[in-house]
């Protein structure tokens, strides 16, 4: 009886100062790549009236229909995963799944600023959680940090301008729940990496994963689940408009592949509270773009907000870069 093919082993190379080197890289572009990601879905879900967990299940399939071909052909080893690493994927598949969920319903709910904001109180839970589950360091470097990104993030989103905060109940706790759940996807990254799962090959099984569960949920009776398909034609909400399609698309195939693979590359080199304490800089990439690109013009607020976030990223590196190792 032919022996089932197990997962192909991966572990970073290199001196621990250079790993840290990478892992800081791969956060930073990862952060460059996911900070679009906000604005795409406040477009798709504005114009085209895109129900968010639609949106989500959506997303999800076309990571996978833009990373398999290129997998299968050019890495096939990539593609063999053991039953054991499996069933951890499918239940790091859930955690992304519940992520994209509550993350594109908070977009939905709050508007892109806040929403990215509020999913960042995971720095917060991420820098405990790590200590807690991984027993990774909790030192007042990285408290300090993770509390000058929040508040630099929450600047950049403008919200100490008057009249710039107006939540709802239901908003404020999904996007609160988002940052839980993207602390949980970062850990659970960190623990794929010590399993030696190549980052893309956990993109790709965990978004194939997240999709199959993000279905269901859309196809339960009657629809409970806010943003959630109602009937069939939801699905297809986006009908012949060739531009909202292309848009969908383009989230999948560039901010959600690039940024998402290079964070799972970063957390195999990071803790996962320093990888995704630098994604925090994502708010910052976002009113950078929008002011090279879009000729939007940053406030007081907004600069200051983006040199405080930098500063508590750059202060930890510093720190960490001391010893060599994270």
């Amino acid at each position: 009886m032919q022996k089932p093919r197990e997962t192909v082993e991966w572990r970073p190379t290199g001196s621990p100062r250079a790993q840290l080197t990478r892992g800081y890289a791969a956060a930073l572009a990862a952060a460059a790549f996911l900070s679009t990601t906000a604005i795409f879905i406040r477009h798709l879900t504005q114009t085209y009236a895109l129900p968010p967990l639609v949106l989500a299940f959506w997303r999800d399939v076309f990571v996978v229909v833009t990373l398999l071909p290129v997998l299968g052909i050019g890495f096939p080893a990539l593609l063999r995963v053991g039953k054991n690493d499996l069933r951890y994927l499918l239940g790091y598949g859930l955690s992304l799944a519940l992520f994209n969920a509550l993350w594109t319903l908070s977009v939905a709910l709050n508007g892109a600023a806040v929403a990215t904001v509020l999913v960042y109180c995971s720095a917060g839970f991420t820098v405990l959680l790590g200590w807690w589950l991984l027993k990774e360091r909790l030192t007042w470097a990285r408290l300090a940090a993770a509390g000058l990104s929040l508040a630099g993030c929450a600047l950049v989103a403008g919200l100490f301008e008057s009249g710039s905060l107006r939540l709802n109940a239901g908003g404020a706790l999904a996007g609160i729940l988002a940052g839980l759940l993207y602390a949980v996807y970062s850990l659970m990254g960190r623990q794929a990496a010590h399993r030696g799962l190549n980052p893309w090959t956990t993109l790709l099984y965990t978004f194939g994963f997240a999709g199959a569960f993000l279905l269901l949920a859309n196809l339960l009776p009657g629809g409970p689940l806010p943003g959630s398909a109602q009937s069939g034609a939801d699905f297809f909400t986006l009908g012949t408009a060739l531009a909202g399609w292309a848009v969908l698309v383009l989230l999948a195939a560039v901010p959600t592949v690039g940024g998402f693979g290079l964070y799972n590359v970063s957390l195999s080199l990071l803790p996962s509270s320093v990888a995704n304490l630098i994604l925090t800089l994502e708010p910052v990439f976002t009113a950078l773009t929008a002011y090279l690109l879009l000729n939007e013009q940053m406030t007081l607020m907004q600069a200051l907000g983006s040199v405080v976030t930098l500063g508590g990223v750059v202060f930890l590196r510093l720190w960490e870069g001391r010893s060599g190792t994270a």
